[in-house]
């Protein structure tokens, strides 16, 4: 499908080619620099499953909610380019995942900060670490409650490449 450039500013959007269809963002002629992005995200429970995943230390039936999400994140971020189709391929050179307990939210929440020497940067990576940990986790307690939400799940910071960012 195409896109008029009257119904969308072309040059912002980076996988629309002059002609409106959808393409890869070449980078062969980009420098290779450090990038970094962090993301957050955050699942919510009603306050009684809460304080029962907490009481437990996080553990199920299916096991540990924040190890298996752990896992869950890292291998979501080293394969972001077969989820979403116009990433591309990153030998990323470190993934981390820190999962915290908020009692004032009744949440678990989820960060993750993904870093590369590259063309390009890491930010699409970062947010589906956090995104298919959150998923994870909602997996893993869902026996307990289908009342959890997932929310805010949001890039911070990237550094690196052309721009850096920090959300305000």
């Amino acid at each position: 499908m195409n896109i008029s450039s009257q119904e969308t500013n072309q040059s912002a959007l980076s996988h629309l080619d002059s002609d409106g269809d959808i393409t890869m963002v070449d980078v062969s002629d980009k420098t290779a620099t450090t990038r970094e992005a962090y993301a957050v995200g955050q699942v919510r429970f009603p306050s009684e499953i809460y304080t029962q995943i907490k009481a437990a230390d996080g553990m199920t039936k299916k096991g540990s909610i924040t190890q298996t999400a752990h896992i869950a994140g890292i291998m979501a971020a080293k394969r972001t380019h077969d989820l979403i189709p116009l990433c591309h391929p990153l030998p990323l050179d470190k993934i981390g995942l820190s999962f915290d307990y908020d009692d004032a939210s009744h949440s678990i929440d989820v960060s993750a900060t993904v870093k590369v020497t590259h063309k390009t940067g890491v930010e699409m990576e970062a947010l589906t670490a956090v995104s298919v940990a959150c998923l994870t986790i909602y997996d893993m307690t869902k026996a307990l409650s289908h009342d959890i939400i997932i929310d805010g799940v949001r890039l911070i910071k990237k550094t690196g490449g052309k721009s850096d960012y920090q959300h305000k």
